[in-house]
C-alpha cells in the first residue's frame, strides 16, 4: 500500500490530509508527516466570527432580522445556496431556510401573519409554512447588496440543491410529511426557482424527480441529466433524465446508481473498508417505479433492485465533466466521505453499456481534527473543493475545508460560531466566495488572494 500522509491541524493552523491510492478492498490508513504549505495559518477574527488566512476578509450582506425590500424580515436557518450570474455585475443568491413547521411560532411577526396565494403550503390558520427561499441582489463591481425579498414560501425544510445552467435555482425539501400528517399538501419535492424571479413564485412541486428526503443536486451542463442526493442513513444516489433539456416540469425518467456487477454494494465502509480509496468503479443504473413514493420506500425498492448505499448523501456539485458529493458520516471512523462521479461519454442512452460512468470514494476521514460530517460543498474556479462541516455535538467546531484535485485536505476558514457554514458558492468570476451563518442567519461575502495558493 502506499503511504500518505497527514498533519494533524490544531485550531487556527492549516494543515494538509494527503490521499493517495489504497490496495482495493483495504481501509486507508493516515500518518502523520510533513506540514504542507496553501493560503497559510488562519488569523483570529476580531469579530469573533470567522477565522480566515492573512489577505482574506469577509462582509456580512443579510442577517437574521434584517428587513427586506418586500416588507418581511430575514428568516433564520440559512442553508444550501447558489450563485447565479444576472448580467456583467449582478448576480443573484437564491438561499434556502431550513425551517419547520414548528419553527413558525418562532417566526417574525410578519412571517406569522403571512397569508398568500403562492404559498405551497399553509397552517391550520391558512398562515404559510416557513420553508423557503430569498434573493439577495449583490452588484460584484460595487459590493454591495441591491435588494433583498422572500422567493418561494410555504415548504419544509428546505435544506439544499443546486444551480442549472438555464438560470435556476432548484431547492429540495428535506422531509417527507404528507398531508396524512396534517398538511394540505404532501411535501418531498424539489422546486424550481428562476434567478430573475422579482418576488414569491408559484411553486410548482417537480414530482417526477422523486419524493424523498431531498438534499441537493447537480445539473450536468451538456446532458442536462439532474444527479440528486438523499439524507438517510441508507440513501441512495439518484439521476433524472429529463424528457426535455430545461424542462424540468415536463417530467423525465428517474433512475438509482448500482455498482456495476456488484448489486447492493454498500458504499459506507462502516464495516469493513469494502470501498477503496481513490479507485474508479463503473456503474449501472436502475429504473425506480412510482417516484412519488407514497410509503417512503423509494430508497428501498431501488436497494432490492441493486442499487448502491451512501451514507447520508449530503452536497453536490458539478466540477469540469465530473461531480463531486459529500456523505456526511461514511467511513468506519463515520466522519464523512466525499464521493466523485465522472459520467458515461454516452450518459443517459441506449449506449452507456458501452463505456459506463465511473464513481470512486475520493476522501474519506479518519481524524475529527482533518475533517468532520461534510455538508454543503462547491467547486473552485481553481478546481478545489469547498467543503462546509455541519458537526452534530453538542459544542462544534466547523470549519470550511479545502481539497485539492489530488485529495489533499486543508483548513481554509474556522467559524467561531456555535453553528454550522452552509451554502458555499461562487461568483462566476471566481473572486468572491459567499456562504451561509445558518442561524442566526447570516450571508457573507469573501474576497482575498483565490490565486496565491502554495500547495
Amino acid at each position: 500500500m502506499i503511504s500518505r500522509r497527514q498533519f494533524i491541524i490544531s485550531a487556527g493552523t492549516l494543515a494538509f490530509m494527503g490521499l493517495s491510492r489504497s490496495t482495493f478492498g483495504k481501509v486507508p490508513f493516515l500518518d502523520v508527516s510533513e506540514h504542507l504549505s496553501a493560503y497559510g495559518p488562519l488569523v483570529t477574527d476580531p469579530n469573533k466570527l470567522l477565522d480566515l488566512p492573512a489577505g482574506f476578509s469577509y462582509q456580512v450582506l443579510s442577517k437574521l432580522g434584517d428587513k427586506m425590500d418586500d416588507g418581511f424580515t430575514v428568516p433564520d436557518k440559512a442553508d444550501g445556496m447558489g450563485c447565479i450570474a444576472l448580467d456583467d455585475e449582478r448576480v443573484a443568491l437564491v438561499r434556502n431556510h431550513e425551517l419547520k413547521p414548528t419553527d413558525l411560532a418562532k417566526a417574525d411577526v410578519s412571517l406569522q401573519t403571512h397569508k398568500t396565494s403562492f404559498a405551497y403550503d399553509t397552517s391550520a390558520q391558512g398562515v404559510a409554512l416557513p420553508g423557503g427561499t430569498s434573493h439577495i441582489i449583490y452588484n460584484l463591481k460595487t459590493g454591495k447588496k441591491e435588494q433583498e425579498y422572500l422567493s418561494l414560501t410555504g415548504t419544509i425544510r428546505n435544506c439544499a440543491g443546486g444551480i442549472t445552467p438555464w438560470g435556476s435555482w432548484l431547492t429540495c425539501e428535506e422531509t417527507v410529511l404528507t398531508k396524512a400528517d396534517g398538511f394540505n399538501q404532501d411535501h418531498g419535492y424539489i422546486f424550481e426557482i428562476p434567478a430573475n424571479a422579482k418576488g414569491l413564485v408559484n411553486p410548482e412541486p417537480l414530482k417526477a424527480m422523486g419524493r424523498f428526503n431531498h438534499e441537493a443536486a447537480a445539473v450536468d451542463p451538456t446532458t442536462g441529466i439532474v444527479y440528486l442526493t438523499e439524507d438517510k442513513g441508507d440513501s441512495l444516489f439518484y439521476r433524472f433524465i429529463p424528457n426535455e433539456y430545461g424542462k424540468l416540469s415536463k417530467g423525465g425518467k428517474l433512475q438509482a446508481m448500482m455498482i456495476k456487477a456488484q448489486p447492493q454494494f454498500d458504499t459506507r465502509n462502516w464495516v469493513t473498508g469494502v470501498m477503496p480509496l481513490q479507485h474508479n468503479m463503473a456503474v449501472e443504473w436502475v429504473d425506480l417505479a412510482q417516484p412519488e413514493s407514497p410509503k417512503d420506500d423509494l430508497r428501498i425498492r431501488g436497494h432490492k433492485q441493486g442499487a448502491a448505499l451512501f451514507a447520508r448523501g449530503e452536497g453536490i456539485h458539478w466540477g469540469e465533466k465530473e461531480l463531486y458529493f459529500c456523505c456526511t458520516n461514511g467511513g468506519q471512523k463515520q466522519l464523512g466521505q466525499v464521493m466523485k462521479y465522472q459520467p458515461s461519454a454516452f450518459e443517459g442512452t441506449d449506449k452507456e453499456h458501452l463505456a459506463p460512468g465511473h464513481v470512486q470514494l475520493f476522501v474519506e476521514s479518519t481524524d475529527k481534527s482533518l475533517f468532520n460530517f461534510g455538508d454543503n460543498l462547491t467547486v473552485a474556479p481553481n478546481g478545489h473543493l469547498i467543503v462546509c462541516e455541519d458537526q452534530y455535538t453538542d459544542v462544534v467546531d466547523n470549519h470550511l475545508r479545502g481539497v485539492t484535485p489530488s485529495g489533499d485536505v486543508y483548513n481554509f476558514a474556522r467559524l467561531t460560531a456555535q453553528t454550522e457554514l452552509a451554502g458555499a458558492c461562487f461568483s462566476a468570476d471566481g473572486n468572491t466566495l459567499f456562504v451561509n451563518v445558518y442561524s442566526p442567519t447570516k450571508t457573507l461575502a469573501i474576497t482575498g488572494p483565490w490565486q496565491s495558493f502554495k500547495g
